[in-house]
């Protein structure tokens, strides 16, 4: 069993070898899903990958964010190179990065993404259909689904077993994009799971218009900033289940985190069964000295950890030294002072977290004072004088909590005296590639970024009833006081999706080319009213199947899709790119949800390949973003029609863990005075905004983009007669509505 280590920088990398990792994962430059200071070069990963050739070591590459369609030129070049320094294999997530390397670097071994959300045994199959080596399994399973998954697996499963734990479900998250721009599928996650939040005394939500609230003066909680994983203790079992490796996270974390847990995990793989009680004891002191955060055993025990968040605690890294009794102003500079929980050292990096503002500011301790007298290191237990950094914390400040990130910086060893290559030397084999590489890289742009030829794209069967071809028809009637009915017209075809089968037998206001219902057991079940109130226009219903399908649910759902087809339903919607082989061999007409996550115009060459008829852009894509992608598809001669949701109330966070002070169905205030609402249903909690967003006043825009149809979706927003007509209202282009947010639309994801 592979024990594999993250590293951020070459002094991570040295210090995962010599504490005993069999492999080590690095990101590659640019295209990884963690914000790093600095991305590794080229010639560093080429050095990396030189050393573990050279000592029976494996270098993995991380090239797991999602690649935006502007990218891919970049993107071309740097597999290229890749392929020419042939590490042993890119950890992927983007379907688009997966078409380029089979197609074009089949040479490159690929890896599956825990962002690629492998829940189930069924998309382990699919995902070794599709060409992947091995699987990171999702980090919310049970120690008991991982054994099922194994034992149904031929590829190999990769299972992180420490480190920090997202509180979404692993490539479902959209918060940080969502908040403004910064896309956690991309690395640019700000991490709103580690605020703190409010909740609103003034209780529920009346309506889904409200907007930015005043925080209450409640104390607030982080309600979703969850401890590290731990699995120490689980290493035998997952030995036992078939695990081929166990994955270390961090590669934001310092060597000296390193160091300790690969160290403490390569004891217990190492040890026997009799031993291993007095080894698992020694392994467990030896990580408590990583300064991670509070560590837990996450899923493995239960899939309703009840210790995987405390609420009261802001889940900083780092060893807790205590909270500053207030900060004073002296004549050299502020000073904080505080009694010791733990020791310190000039030289030690430090992270203060103010609790009032969320803000955390790091720093090396330069000066500390025990009384007057300046002092170099200090014990557990002391009261000392912290120097604080000048102007970064305003006199008097309060609620400050200190903690230890990194220890004094120590002598180390040379990359020479390790072994390492010469950087310079290895600088001079990636220019070497570069050259080479050249006019292969020429010839893969023209192909991939700007081939040339259209077609038109391909309906999606619709019932039309004679109606023309809903792209400039009305949308449907309604009353509107004594003015009679307003015909309202919309610039292209759209697609209501809602989770209230009663809102199809309500009269509606306006009248959509095709809903969208979820696959549900209660759906499912009244499938026969569904097809008498709908008539003809049953064929106009689309079944949408969940991004998340626990191992347990495969076969039902499987049995609901049966009782669907045999029903007569032809249209379907996938959630999650696996599920394009449960239709195998029957006729129907596939889409895919946005949870798919298309960003570039491969990727939707990918989806069109598994049989997909249309498919929705990324919802967290930009204006610029939606009209590169769109204009890559068409030069491409893609004939797979291209939607986008337009209007709705997303889940930002979907996640399995129900912790119990939860509220559901209350507002919750960021400190930003943002408001949301957690909802439990179907297994899964999902936290959505009380705003939704609008891009509907930009139809016309989209339509002239090349864009195909337009979704609106009310899943998690009121329904009632009032708010139906209130959307009227935004459908028609009525100036009196309010304004709404629209994601990303206006500024640029990043």
């Amino acid at each position: 069993m592979e024990l594999l280590a993250p590293a951020g920088n070459m002094e991570s990398f040295r210090a995962a070898v010599q504490a005993g990792a069999d492999a080590v994962y690095v990101g590659a430059p640019g295209f990884n899903a963690r914000n790093l200071a600095r991305d590794l070069r080229l010639e560093e990963i080429a050095a990396m990958i030189h050393y573990c050739r050279e000592h029976g070591l494996k270098l993995y590459l991380a090239a797991n964010s999602l690649v935006r369609e502007q990218d891919f030129p970049l993107m071309i070049e740097t597999l290229a190179i890749l392929d020419e320094l042939k590490p042993d294999a890119l950890i992927v997530q983007d379907l688009g990065v997966i078409k380029l390397v089979q197609d074009h670097f089949p040479g490159l071994v690929l890896h599956a993404s825990t962002l690629m959300a492998a829940h189930n045994s069924a998309v382990v199959r699919s995902f070794t259909d599709m060409g992947f080596e091995r699987v990171v399994l999702a980090r919310e399973l049970t120690l008991k689904e991982i054994s099922a998954i194994c034992k149904k697996s031929e590829t190999e499963i990769e299972v992180f077993v420490h480190g920090a734990m997202c509180f979404s479900y692993s490539g479902l998250c959209l918060f940080s994009s969502f908040l403004g721009g910064k896309s956690g599928l991309r690395g640019r996650c700000v991490q709103p799971c580690r605020r703190q939040y409010t909740w609103d005394a003034k209780g529920g939500i009346k309506s889904g218009m409200r907007g930015t609230r005043k925080p209450s003066s409640g104390k607030g909680s982080y309600l979703f900033s969850m401890n590290d994983l731990g699995g120490l203790e689980a290493v035998p079992w997952l030995a036992e289940a078939g695990v081929a490796s166990l994955k270390i996270e961090g590669r934001l974390r310092t060597a000296h985190y390193v160091s300790h847990v690969v160290q403490a995990y390569r004891m217990v793989i190492d040890a026997d069964a009799a031993s291993f009680p007095g080894v698992l004891k020694k392994a467990v002191q030896l990580a408590e000295k990583a300064m991670s955060r509070k560590v837990t055993s996450g899923y493995f025990q239960s899939p309703q950890p009840v210790e995987a968040i405390t609420p009261y605690h802001s889940g900083n890294t780092g060893l807790h030294l205590g909270r500053l009794d207030a900060v004073t102003q002296r004549k050299n500079g502020s000073y904080g002072g505080l009694t010791l929980k733990d020791e310190l050292e000039i030289g030690d990096r430090l992270r203060l977290h103010l609790e009032t503002s969320g803000e955390r500011h790091s720093f090396t301790l330069q000066e500390m004072l025990k009384g007057k007298d300046p002092v170099a290191q200090a014990m557990a237990g002391e009261k000392v004088q912290i120097g604080l950094p000048p102007d970064l914390i305003p006199a008097g400040s309060k609620l400050i909590d200190l903690y230890k990130v990194d220890v004094r910086t120590r002598p180390q060893i040379s990359d020479m005296e390790f072994g390492l290559p010469d950087v310079r030397v290895m600088k001079d084999l990636v220019v070497k590639a570069q050259e080479t590489e050249r006019g292969r890289i020429a010839t893969i742009r023209r192909a991939v970024c700007s081939a040339a030829g259209k077609e038109e794209s391909r309906p999606l069967s619709v019932d039309k009833g004679g109606k023309g071809d809903g792209r400039q028809r009305g949308a449907g009637q309604r009353k509107s006081g004594k003015s009679g009915p307003v015909k309202m017209k919309l610039p292209l075809e759209w697609w209501l999706k809602t989770d209230s089968i009663k809102l199809l037998q309500d009269r509606l206001p306006f009248t959509p080319d095709r809903f969208l219902l979820p696959l549900d057991k209660a759906a499912v079940s009244q499938v026969g009213q569904i097809k008498r109130y709908m008539g003809s226009g049953v064929r106009n219903i689309t079944w949408c199947l969940p991004p998340l399908l626990f191992e347990s649910e495969l076969a039902q759902v499987q049995k609901q899709l049966t009782v669907l087809v045999r029903s007569g339903f032809k249209s379907f919607q996938i959630g999650h790119v696996s599920q394009a082989w449960m239709f195998r061999g029957e006729r129907v007409h596939l889409s895919c949800d946005y949870t798919i996550s298309l960003m570039n115009n491969q990727a939707v060459a990918a989806v069109e390949h598994l049989g997909a008829e249309a498919a929705q852009l990324s919802i967290e894509s930009d204006r610029t973003l939606l009209g590169d992608i769109i204009k890559g598809s068409r030069a491409s001669s893609q004939r797979i029609r291209k939607g986008l949701t337009v209007y709705g109330a997303p889940a930002l966070f979907t996640a399995r863990l129900a912790a119990r002070h939860f509220q559901y169905d209350r507002v919750l205030l960021s400190p930003k005075g943002e408001s949301f609402t957690m909802h439990r249903k179907d297994g899964l909690v999902r936290t959505v905004p009380c705003r939704p967003f609008s891009l509907l006043p930009y139809l016309g825009e989209l339509r002239d983009m090349g864009l195909d149809y337009a979704v609106v979706d009310l899943c998690n927003l009121p329904t009632s007669q009032q708010d139906m007509l209130a959307l009227a209202d935004r459908l028609s282009g009525a100036t009196r509505v309010t304004k709404l947010p629209t994601f990303n639309y206006l500024g640029t994801l990043e």
